[in-house]
């Protein structure tokens, strides 16, 4: 855990800037607002995923912000979905680049011939920022999978 003394306005507006970057992430991709969630990243991003966090091999390796699409439009295929993010903690800010590390916990609604279904997936993501003409952006980001879970719902 971090201490601070005395922290700048700036560094309090950078603060909040990233966080409210990765609420939105969570809140397009609820929204199914591909071409949001899209515009939250540098056109050269990196985006990774793991589906299984103690793979050493990505299950998904993205180069640009074009490339996020097919990802973002595969959440149409659930009925609704909840992304909810816990804590993030930033490990290094500074002007132009941050890193941090977020929770979330994904709930994913399906629904098969009236059934309805629950996915629930423990995510962390380990992200690099960069503040490109004054805006936050994802430079990369390296999604986790912990853990996922698939129940009936009444």
């Amino acid at each position: 855990m971090s201490k601070h003394v005395s922290i700048s306005p700036e560094e309090v507006a950078d603060r909040l800037a990233i966080r409210e970057l990765v609420e939105a992430y969570a809140h397009c991709a609820d929204r199914r607002d591909a071409t949001g969630q899209m515009s939250l990243f540098t056109v050269d991003t990196h985006f990774v995923v793991y589906m299984n966090a103690k793979d050493t091999e990505p299950s998904i390796d993205l180069h640009s912000r074009e490339a996020l699409a097919p990802i973002f439009a595969d959440l149409n295929k659930y009925y609704a979905t909840t992304h909810f993010v816990g804590q993030s903690t930033i490990y290094t800010l500074t002007a132009e680049q941050a890193t941090s590390e977020a929770y979330c916990i994904a709930h994913h609604v399906s629904v098969d011939g009236g059934k309805r279904r629950l996915m629930l997936a423990s995510l962390r993501y380990l992200d690099t920022f960069a503040k490109v003409n004054g805006t936050w952006l994802f430079a990369e980001r390296r999604l986790y999978v912990d853990w996922m879970e698939e129940r009936a719902l009444a």
